[in-house]
């Protein structure tokens, strides 16, 4: 059962494993690795992380009073909003601006809970020991980060891995009938309930193939107002959920189904898993540019990131 981990444990530079890998052998982990408990105790805290971090911020506190923010905008909402009494910073590496931010929060005597995957996390020297809440991952491509966000959601979701991981197997796979090569653009259309995971799967089309290939995601309400305009025979339309009988040439739309009972990890595993499928019919863009990226981005924050997160 555990042949995604094993590859997961040992692949290199040379053989980088794609995306759809990353989500079973997080499914994997999942079926029996304990998740971190946490209670929060503030009654309007900030909500804070970078890009994925700050949707999977979203995500988790989506029905609690919060003031969400990103590494760009925290500034602002710590100097104008008022009552905030506390803190939740998200961050899989516990490192870039989770430092900066947890340094800032430390500065203005704001208690802080760190929810990271990284015990030894840089940003925990501004966090009191009892606020650390270090949450399972596995060895991973850099910017994958799918065990890591992944791992957070079943903590509040209570989701079962397993069955998760059966469904993909038996059902997904034989969804995806579609060459992918044919396409250089993607629609995918995601029910109302997940918005707020639209920038999730927009980053990954950032990471792993713009500007190579194209992708947009939008809900099924949201696709009614003028998305459409513009046609392209190379656009393939993937519904998730509720079969799409509107949107783009009957002949580019591929439908998958979900669970009947699914929630935020379900729905992430699924996405991700086919985004990975869509990523292996193509050139190895990403495996090709993550050294020189990983690289530059050393250059960036100021110290050293590796292409593999261990």
């Amino acid at each position: 059962m555990n042949k995604n981990i094993e590859t997961l444990q040992n692949f290199s530079l040379k053989n980088m494993p794609n995306l759809d890998v990353a989500v079973l052998g997080a499914l994997e982990l999942f079926m029996t690795a304990k998740l971190p408990k946490y209670t929060v105790k503030f009654k309007k805290p900030l909500v804070v992380g970078s890009v994925n971090a700050a949707f999977t911020g979203r995500i988790l506190f989506s029905d609690k009073d919060v003031v969400f923010a990103d590494e760009s905008n925290f500034l602002e909402k710590l100097n104008n909003i008022k009552g905030i009494d506390g803190a939740i910073l998200i961050s899989a590496s516990g490192s870039k601006h989770a430092i900066v931010i947890a340094r800032e929060l430390k500065k203005r005597r704001i208690e802080t809970f760190l929810i990271t995957n990284n015990e030894n996390a840089p940003a925990k020297r501004y966090i009191s020991k009892e606020n650390l809440f270090v949450f399972p991952k596995n060895r991973e491509p850099y910017t994958y980060n799918t065990s890591t966000y992944m791992g957070m959601m079943f903590g509040n979701t209570h989701e079962d891995p397993t069955h998760i991981y059966n469904f993909l197997e038996k059902k997904t796979k034989k969804e995806i009938k579609k060459d992918f090569s044919k396409y250089d653009s993607y629609y995918l259309l995601v029910p109302e309930k997940f918005s707020e995971m639209k920038g999730m799967f927009l980053t990954k089309f950032d990471e792993m193939f713009q500007p190579m290939i194209s992708g947009r995601v939008f809900t099924f309400e949201e696709s009614k107002h003028a998305k459409t305009v513009v046609r392209s025979n190379k656009e393939l339309f993937i519904s998730f959920g509720e079969e799409n009988k509107f949107y783009g040439l009957t002949k580019n739309r591929m439908h998958i189904t979900l669970p009947r009972e699914i929630n935020y990890a379900g729905f992430l595993a699924i996405v991700y898993y086919v985004l990975g499928r869509i990523q292996a019919k193509y050139p190895p863009y990403f495996q090709k540019g993550i050294v020189s990226y990983c690289q530059n981005a050393s250059k960036v924050f100021g110290y050293e990131i590796k292409p593999i997160v261990e």
